[in-house]
């Protein structure tokens, strides 16, 4: 029980590794996928409450480390039953796609519950080299695409190295790889650059997936160039199991200088306003929720750099609701697509007379996006500011707040093309969505509005996971 989450995404993987050897037909493939990944999110329920240590203190399953699995199984079984994989997908990839997706979500578990810096080096590998393999599979591929994915892989690349680089400087600090040995060796270098050094390569490799400033840069080309799909899956899930590493690697900061939160602080006020400042000329959907993503990175990170336990329950909340809000917005524009290209601000317009309920969960995607309430954006947004602001980070705190106030500009923007905006011509044909389309369209509307509502119980639930 206590790795089930695991074992069953790995019977996902090699069933569809045998059906890739196998050959077999596209509706073989298509048919059980969602039944399986049913079957991964039931898994993480079921095992929510284990708790329990394997291979010496390598990996360890705690409520902490189940959340995050039980975010990343939701994420994932989203992302299933959204894919329209004949318009997304290159015909005859369509095995080995859900192979290495699901193997990507195998790492990113593993990522969740590894407590030392080779397991968290490989789960990260065996995440990220899934996902350098279906980002190039996308259905009729440019070269503008296929530069995407070289630039995914270079990129990542270079940020493994800066992360090897960080981890061998805590390695020699500690003459020990797991957590627990080096927490134990931190406090004989209070104050010292190096141990501030060392903890910050570290978590460059993390600040890649969260696409936090200055390893944003492969964001906005990802996102345009990948399926839609793919970029859902890349804009949100890997963000869960980053968040997870980076909470406790950053905990490690609580023994050093403050010049370790300063050096997140400042990331932090770069990775917002950049973002947002970039996301206020956008048209491209795709690339307006990718430099929306940086921005929010950003946000994530006030709750990181509290470096206490409200603040870290925060950051796990914010992140719980920016997976539904962000694969909100990315289904919308999974159903609009045509044949799988990427859509314009333009192609919104008139949506809520086309398909009223669509537009209403792009509305409300939008807002939470925004920090609008009674959203669960909002209450992440002030979870985040109030934590921040109780730790002393008053300037970050203003920082954040007028960011956000410039993000409402292009998030309201998406909502006004949306229902202020006549459709004539083609666009003006009604857009009917089946009836499982719609049961996914009210699950995100109910999720983000309960999570602006209801939230004391989550957060309850997330401050008891913070153990460390």
């Amino acid at each position: 029980m206590l790795i089930l989450p695991e074992i069953t995404l790995l019977f996902f993987s090699v069933f569809f590794l045998l059906v890739a050897v196998s050959k077999a037909k596209a509706t073989i493939v298509s048919t059980p996928v969602r039944g399986l990944s049913l079957l991964v999110l039931l898994a993480s329920v079921l095992s929510i409450t284990g708790s329990g240590v394997l291979f010496s203190g390598a990996y360890q399953m705690t409520l902490f480390s189940q959340i995050f699995k039980l975010l990343l199984a939701a994420g994932f079984c989203l992302v299933i039953f959204m894919l329209d994989i004949s318009g997304e997908i290159e015909k005859g990839f369509y095995a080995e796609y859900f192979m290495f997706l699901s193997f990507s979500v195998l790492g990113l578990m593993m990522l969740s519950s590894a407590m030392e810096l080779m397991t968290i080096v490989i789960s990260l590998e065996i995440s990220s080299y899934s996902l350098y393999v279906i980002v190039p599979l996308r259905k009729a591929q440019t070269k503008v695409q296929l530069e995407a994915s070289v630039k995914y892989l270079f990129f990542g690349a270079v940020s493994t190295g800066i992360m090897l680089y960080g981890m061998s400087y805590l390695y020699g600090i500690s003459h020990s790889t797991f957590l627990a040995d080096i927490i134990t060796a931190l406090p004989k270098f209070t104050n010292k650059p190096m141990m501030v050094f060392a903890l910050i390569l570290t978590l460059t490799g993390f600040f890649f997936k969260l696409s936090l400033f200055p390893m944003h840069f492969w964001a906005p080309d990802i996102y345009e160039g990948a399926s839609n799909a793919t970029t859902a899956f890349i804009a949100t899930v890997p963000k869960i199991a980053a968040t997870a590493v980076l909470i406790r690697i950053a905990m490690l900061g609580v023994f050093g200088s403050p010049d370790f939160a300063s050096v997140l602080m400042v990331l932090s006020a770069l990775s917002m306003t950049f973002g947002n400042l970039v996301g206020l000329v956008q048209k491209d959907i795709k690339r307006l929720l990718a430099y929306s993503g940086i921005a929010h990175a950003g946000y994530l990170m006030m709750g990181v750099i509290a470096l206490t336990k409200n603040g870290n329950a925060s950051a796990i909340y914010y992140m719980a609701v920016y997976l539904f809000m962000n694969l909100g917005c990315f289904y919308a524009v999974m159903l609009l697509s045509k044949s799988g290209g990427n859509v314009m601000l333009n192609d919104l317009v008139g949506l809520s007379k086309r398909a009223p309920l669509l537009g209403f969960m792009l509305a409300v995607s939008a807002f939470s996006l925004a920090g609008i309430p009674p959203t669960g954006g909002f209450m992440g947004k002030f979870f985040l500011f109030t934590n921040a602001l109780a730790q002393g980070y008053l300037t970050l705190v203003i920082i954040g707040t007028v960011n956000t106030v410039i993000s409402i500009f292009y998030y309201l923007n998406i909502v006004r093309m949306s229902y202020t905006k006549e459709a004539v011509g083609s666009e003006s044909l009604s857009l009917a969505l089946s009836f499982p389309q719609k049961v996914v369209c009210l699950i995100y509307i109910a999720i983000i509005l309960y999570l602006g509502v209801m939230p004391s119980s989550l957060m309850e639930i997330f401050r008891a996971s913070i153990t460390f």
